[in-house]
């Protein structure tokens, strides 16, 4: 199996030898962000906070009594949300290889202290902690430390991630962990998200394809006893099958979602002209992409699709270009969780998938996740600055034809001869009745 490590970052994994010993890149630390990344990055934020405004102003009016009641949160989180990516985007991103524990452990704690009956319920989920106004929510930032915590295991494990008990076992475990706390909220859309992480960073790293296919299996097997346990779970798969007999009950938000879809068109009704505002709940949170799809048409949702792919392969770059199995692994698991959460979410705003509350990155309201994607965004940012230039092609060797001797003949023979019966080697010809003489 292809690993990262195997081709591009060999000889850089020779020189450092060990995760502790990466440093970064001297020479780049001078260089200029990624432009492309950071524009993408700052694109995808504002075009948010516009979204956001164009699906929630009735909502706002109606229940807030101001229109402009979420555009006011979502810019100001906006705000912090670049302070925040630029932020983090000059700081080396080795500081993080010291903190990978205790960001680990922290989460864990507040994810626990959801479960125990510390958290603040809303939508029949306890999900979020609140700090005074402020409100936290732990599953957000359970993606980004599980990718941090798996880049220093598996960069520091190295060739011992192909075995069972050592390489494989601990980080299924690890992401199990956060998965059942995700669960128990109940957050079953970031439980996917963790477990797609996970294996694909295992894939990357060269774990063998058996072990990720058996967890694979097991993984399935378990969500649908998670599903069938719950009878809410249940009636929610039951309904998303059967959509046309449950529009007015439990398939209303995605039926509702698809309708959007469908009277946007082509080019879309224009932003802030969208009807199904009115009758989408929620419509700024989990399902804005039918919101964009609505007001902005297929070309839109195209060139929202367009635009996360190329966030992914600016990622992807990042990661191919690191100097360290560190920070490749940290952007490449960043990278996946970028692209995760949106196919996630574009899939259920389609009714693809059944109903999961997950946000769209950068663009759903909500400042927990678009602090976390903002932070996570800026450690690519860091690890693409101190990438290593592309590797020059090798050139090939201009092919020459051997050169061969023709046989002398006559004059030129015996001369030949002579010097090589002085040097007491052999003749040229009769190469062999000469030794058998001289013997």
């Amino acid at each position: 199996m292809m690993t990262i490590r195997n081709r591009r970052l060999a000889p850089v994994v020779q020189k450092l030898a060990l995760p502790l010993d990466a440093k970064p890149n001297r020479a780049a630390v001078d260089r200029p962000v990624d432009v492309v990344l950071a524009a993408l990055v700052i694109a995808l934020i504002g075009f948010g906070v516009v979204m956001v405004y164009s699906a929630s102003a009735v909502q706002a009016t109606l229940h807030m009594h101001d229109p402009q009641f979420f555009l006011k949160r979502q810019a100001a989180y906006a705000v912090v949300a670049l302070c925040v990516f630029f932020l983090v985007g000059a700081i080396d991103y080795h500081r993080l290889y010291k903190l990978t524990y205790p960001v680990l452990g922290g989460v864990g704690i507040l994810l626990l202290m959801c479960v125990v009956g510390l958290g603040h319920s809303g939508g029949g989920a306890t999900r979020w902690l609140a700090v005074g106004p402020v409100h936290i929510q732990p599953a957000e930032m359970s993606k980004l430390a599980l990718v941090c915590w798996l880049s220093y295991s598996l960069a520091k494990k190295a060739e011992k991630v192909k075995t069972f008990t050592v390489g494989f076992l601990p980080h299924l475990l690890v992401a199990g962990v956060f998965m059942f706390l995700c669960m128990k909220q109940p957050d079953f859309g970031s439980s996917v998200v963790l477990l797609l992480l996970t294996f694909t960073m295992l894939f990357v790293a060269g774990a063998p394809v058996g072990y990720i296919l058996g967890a694979s299996i097991l993984g399935g097997v378990f969500g649908a006893v998670s599903i069938m346990s719950k009878q809410y779970r249940l009636d929610r798969w039951m309904a998303w099958q059967n959509m046309d007999q449950h529009r007015a009950d439990l398939a209303y938000q995605p039926f509702q979602s698809v309708m959007a879809f469908g009277s946007g068109g082509t080019w879309g009704t224009g932003v802030g002209k969208g009807l199904q505002t009115l009758y989408l709940p929620e419509a700024h949170n989990d399902f804005i992409a039918a919101i964009i799809g609505e007001e902005l048409g297929f070309v839109g949702i195209l060139s929202l699709c367009i635009v996360f792919l190329a966030l992914v392969a600016r990622g992807v770059r990042a990661a191919y270009r690191a100097p360290d199995d560190y920070g490749s692994y940290l952007a490449f698991g960043i990278s996946t969780m970028f692209g995760a959460q949106a196919l996630v979410n574009l899939c259920v705003a389609l009714a693809i998938f059944p109903t999961k509350g997950l946000t769209l990155p950068f663009l759903s309201f909500g400042g927990s996740s678009l602090l976390v994607n903002a932070a996570a965004a800026g450690i690519l940012l860091n690890v693409s600055r101190q990438g290593m230039d592309a590797p020059a092609p090798e050139e090939d060797a201009t092919w020459a034809p051997p050169v061969v001797e023709a046989p002398l003949f006559g004059e030129d023979a015996r001369e030949d001869d002579s010097v090589a019966s002085a040097l007491g080697e052999p003749t040229r010809l009769g190469d062999t009745a000469s030794v058998e003489e001289t013997a």
